[in-house]
């Protein structure tokens, strides 16, 4: 008993005489200092996803809605479905729905190439091409459409004759009737083309103009020469602001050809006009003409959906899936849950 004590009692001065940092066993190691709490195990935990339930609400009121317009579209016997299906690929609608592509096609195409003349004159430096560019896009939006088909049709009554030769002399190279030359068909695109430049030259102008201006000054810096600068550089990011209000225009030319009716021109709408004021299948006539130009907006927004996918590049960091890779995505995610 007494020889513990004396050990103990002379050990202690030895702790004692020595800093506080100089006894390892007094002090805790790297390992006990940083250690935290023991980690919780959250593998038992169920998930449980988040309630909406206004979503579900407007959903459930919206699929009534829908449900309630099908049925009525189903069961009410004045759609008249059957005269539909009847007149829907009946020859002379066929025939004067290619007159209406016909007339889209050559208006937007010729009324697109006037509008990038047009816009390019607008930003020139010259205040002649300035002017001229501004008169056109004023004047053409200004007015009806309308009214400039019926002032193209009815311009053998200003001018008899139409002749090409050298101004402020007698010589003619070539010369026809106005009347002759303007029929319905010419009088149809002549009006189209020039109201959808005037359209175009803005639509453009405002593409080129939200390219940034420093981009143009590195190129330059560069040594890139001017034509290659305005196809390689402009045009590519030009055409991201450009195609969605462009083919916003086409859609609306392919339904603004219908207004060619006032010229007897046989195009979709006025053929569908000469049918139902024979058989007096007002409605279902209209039906037909209605979902024609649906078809072909429809075909129009596919492709404006590819076009403008194609433009994204290297504007955003990965393409949106198509509905073609989300269907395969969607197969390809279940059919990996099934097999587990």
């Amino acid at each position: 008993m007494s020889s513990t004590a004396t050990t103990v009692a002379q050990s202690a001065p030895s702790t004692a005489g020595r800093p506080a940092s100089a006894g390892a066993a007094d002090t805790p190691t790297n390992t006990e200092k940083t250690a935290g709490p023991p980690a919780v195990d959250y593998s038992g935990y169920k998930l449980v996803p988040a309630k909406h339930p206004g979503r579900w609400v407007g959903t459930v009121l919206v699929a009534l809605g829908l449900a309630a317009v099908l049925w009525s579209l189903a069961t009410n016997p004045r759609w008249e479905w059957g005269v539909v299906a009847q007149w829907f690929t009946a020859q002379s609608v066929v025939n004067g729905l290619i007159e209406t592509l016909k007339l889209t096609a050559i208006s937007g195409a010729f009324g697109f190439i006037l509008g990038f003349v047009l816009a390019l004159m607008r930003l020139s430096a010259s205040p002649l091409l300035v002017g001229v560019s501004w008169t056109f896009s004023w004047i053409f939006r200004s007015t009806p459409l309308l009214v400039q088909l019926l002032l193209w049709y009815n311009l053998g009554y200003l001018y008899e004759k139409v002749s090409l030769g050298i101004p402020f002399t007698d010589v003619r190279f070539f010369e026809v009737q106005t009347t002759t030359l303007i029929s319905q068909f010419a009088a149809a695109v002549l009006g189209l083309t020039l109201n959808q430049a005037a359209y175009s030259a803005e639509i453009i102008r405002g593409g080129i103009l939200s390219v940034d201006q420093g981009q143009l000054e590195a190129a330059a810096a560069l040594g890139i020469p001017a034509w290659r600068r305005s196809t390689r550089i402009v045009l590519p990011q030009a055409m991201r602001a450009i195609l969605p209000t462009a083919f916003n225009e086409i859609i609306g030319l392919v339904k603004g050809t219908s207004i060619v009716y006032v010229l007897a021109y046989s195009e979709l709408f006025y053929t569908v006009q000469v049918i139902y004021n024979r058989t007096q299948q007002v409605l279902p006539l209209l039906l037909v003409a209605t979902l024609w130009y649906v078809v072909i907006t429809s075909v129009l927004s596919v492709f404006q959906y590819y076009i403008e996918r194609h433009y994204s590049k290297g504007a955003v960091r990965n393409l949106p899936l198509t509905p073609l890779q989300k269907v395969r995505r969607f197969f390809a995610t279940h059919a990996v849950k099934e097999s587990r």
